[in-house]
């Protein structure tokens, strides 16, 4: 089935607070004006920007426990820092229970909080998507937002050392998955020159 935006707005009211059902709305409007700009199928960057944090506000335990349920713990960090696991849930949830089948779109929803290397266009536009929305307000957000519209991998790749960045400062930890993508847009953008 075709995940369609309706059926993701009607369950996003569901499960989602005020707060961040306003920012899958500013994540979803981000990723269409990027896909129509890099030439993307929009439709599938809106579903996919409104469906990205349908688990986030899911009790942790909660998470938790669906993720070994349902296999998805795939290294110890997993475990260790549990807030990384609402995309996969989120994807898993719409493939098996709602029967979406657009495994671009569910690749998009699964990486978008700790990226992967080899991802699609669609899944660097959300990844990206989700960190520059336009309620986002931190120094140097305006760059990465422009970077994006320039070049999406470049941008990404800016967008994947901000985070990295910003989780050493904070002294919290640094999922491997997170580390292997910067080191795959790396090779990526370097092999392209």
């Amino acid at each position: 089935m075709e995940l369609r935006e309706e059926d993701v707005l009607n369950l996003a009211t569901r499960v989602l607070s005020e707060e961040r059902f306003n920012h899958i709305l500013a994540v979803a409007d981000h990723a269409v004006n990027l896909a129509k700009h890099h030439g993307l199928d929009p439709v599938q960057a809106r579903c996919a920007g409104l469906a990205h944090d349908l688990a986030k506000e899911l009790p942790i335990k909660d998470q938790l426990d669906l993720a070994r349920r349902w296999n998805l713990l795939h290294y110890p960090e997993d475990e260790q820092s549990p807030y990384v696991l609402h995309g996969r849930l989120s994807a898993y949830w719409l493939e098996h229970y709602f029967k979406v089948g657009d495994s671009d779109v569910l690749a998009a929803i699964a990486n978008h909080t700790l990226g992967r290397p080899g991802m699609s266009h669609l899944e660097m536009l959300i990844y990206s998507a989700d960190l520059t929305e336009s309620s986002r307000d931190f120094p140097k957000v305006d760059k990465l937002r422009q970077s994006l519209y320039d070049d999406l991998e470049k941008g990404t790749l800016a967008c994947v050392k901000h985070t990295l960045i910003y989780l050493r400062e904070s002294k919290r930890p640094i999922h491997p998955l997170t580390e292997l993508t910067y080191e795959d847009l790396q090779r990526r953008i370097n092999v392209g020159t």
